[in-house]
């Protein structure tokens, strides 16, 4: 790839993105900007690898050399979970929550229930299953173990549902909750399927109680999954949802594949090594913020905390992190980021913890650093400044801001054109995006391209834990 060219492209963005808010420009500390006279490094670093259990950590810094003085660089660290063959699925305790509110009438709600159905004859002897569907009441069919006599009573509840009323989304999941409960030490997997087509009206109405809802049951082995259904979804909504309960998320726009994706959430909850996965990047002296691009973070003193999705057989997660530092030259490498991976090991059945450092030299020579630069952790980070700005796009689209959201559709285009042959396929979402959004003429049209990109983002980012 041509390194000169996507490093430029980069600090366009940056001047970009500060002309279009009113920023002052400011002097240029990323490390991620070449001048026209550097030929690129074609330096790719082997990454520091650790491993116990049935997950591997991988994490690299963006160069051999970090710049002393004020400065910034990223890192990026992927989370793997084996490949392991499914000789025998184990058995899963799923509760299923249907929103059934008036907005959910006609064929949304038809497809919900078709798609339960789905989901009802695809269980099998062993597994349990409750359902729920809710209004402005919560109404539940208890935890049963499937078999031919409960799989019928089930199918028979899930018939009977009719839309009316409001929308309690937290006393839909506090009953799917307390139905799973009971039988959480007898599982490896649990989890609670949400489903919804609109915002909160009774109960928790406000998005950080509902989150904190979900993480406490994600606390107790419980996952939550959130899928919403339409273009009227509150999207931050659903997403916190799964991220704090450890699940999958999604914007469905066509309830016709409901039934397909509850299939999948059933292998994925089948195929389940790693739950209640959580990244600790531990700051050293000397960093003074960090950003993990694209993920929910909290922060407790100098340790950032991001909490990641439950892992099955083959999949990963990549985190990029942009690190502001004040670092003094060092002739010996240092510390910059430690790296603590916790989750709960389903086939072994205990807690682990993964832990890997990662260093550099510091020097006064700006040629040194540029001359030692990773290019593998430069695609990862343009790949990630490139999703923010489809991000804030999406944003954008959904404010009725045209001229802006595609200002910021032309930024991701120039970094995932800088380097077309590694990024092709973020540059094709990017444009495809632009030809439709172009095109669309009424407010429906625009928000389903506005979902579309924040669910392209999310996927740009290295999250896969998106539909």
């Amino acid at each position: 790839m041509n390194r000169t060219h996507l490093l430029l492209a980069t600090a366009a963005l940056l001047a970009l993105a500060a002309v279009g808010v009113g920023l002052p420009r400011q002097k240029d500390t990323s490390h991620t900007v070449a001048r026209l006279d550097e030929a690129p490094t074609g330096l790719v670093l082997p990454p520091v690898t650790a491993k116990d259990g049935a997950l591997t950590l991988e994490g690299k810094l963006s160069g051999a050399y970090l710049m002393a003085g004020p400065s910034e660089a990223f890192a990026a660290l992927t989370v793997r979970a084996d490949k392991r063959p499914m000789e025998k699925r184990m058995p899963v305790s799923l509760a299923l929550a249907i929103d059934r509110s008036g907005s959910m009438q006609g064929q949304k709600l038809a497809n919900a229930k078709l798609a339960a159905v789905t989901l009802i004859r695809s269980l099998r002897e062993g597994d349990r299953l409750a359902l729920v569907h809710y209004g402005t009441d919560v109404r539940v069919f208890p935890s049963q173990e499937v078999s031919e006599a409960t799989r019928q009573e089930m199918l028979a509840f899930v018939d009977a549902i009719e839309d009316e009323g409001s929308t309690h989304i937290s006393g839909g999941l506090e009953a799917a909750a307390n139905e799973l409960r009971p039988y959480v030490t007898d599982f490896r997997v649990s989890r609670i399927l949400l489903l919804s087509d609109g915002e909160p009206t009774v109960g928790l109405t406000q998005e950080g109680d509902l989150r904190h809802l979900a993480a406490t049951f994600q606390r107790e082995g419980m996952t939550v999954s959130a899928l919403g259904v339409g273009e009227d979804i509150k999207e931050q909504l659903m997403r916190g949802l799964a991220e704090q309960g450890g699940g999958f998320y999604g914007y469905i726009q066509d309830s016709e594949k409901l039934a397909e994706i509850f299939q999948r959430e059933l292998e994925q909850a089948a195929g389940t090594l790693a739950r209640g996965v959580e990244l600790r990047l531990e700051l050293s002296e000397g960093v003074t913020n960090a950003e993990a691009m694209g993920v929910s973070t909290r922060r407790e003193g100098r340790t950032l905390v991001v909490p990641l999705y439950d892992l099955a057989s083959g999949q990963e997660a990549q985190v990029v992190v942009k690190l502001t530092l004040s670092l003094q030259a060092t002739e010996a490498a240092r510390g910059v980021m430690g790296a603590r991976l916790h989750y709960w090991d389903v086939e072994a059945e205990r807690q682990v913890e993964v832990k890997l450092d990662l260093s550099a030299k510091v020097t006064e020579d700006e040629a040194l650093v540029r001359a030692n630069l990773d290019q593998e952790v430069r695609v990862y980070a343009v790949r990630a400044l490139g999703a923010k700005e489809m991000q804030a796009a999406a944003e954008e689209m959904k404010r009725g801001n045209r001229e802006r959201a595609l200002g910021m559709l032309d930024n991701a285009r120039r970094l995932f054109g800088s380097s077309a042959q590694a990024l092709s396929g973020e540059l094709a979402d990017v444009e495809q995006t632009q030809a439709a959004y172009r095109n669309a003429q009424d407010e429906t049209s625009v928000k389903r391209e506005a979902l579309q990109l924040h669910r392209k983002s999310l996927k740009t980012f290295g999250q896969n834990n998106a539909y």
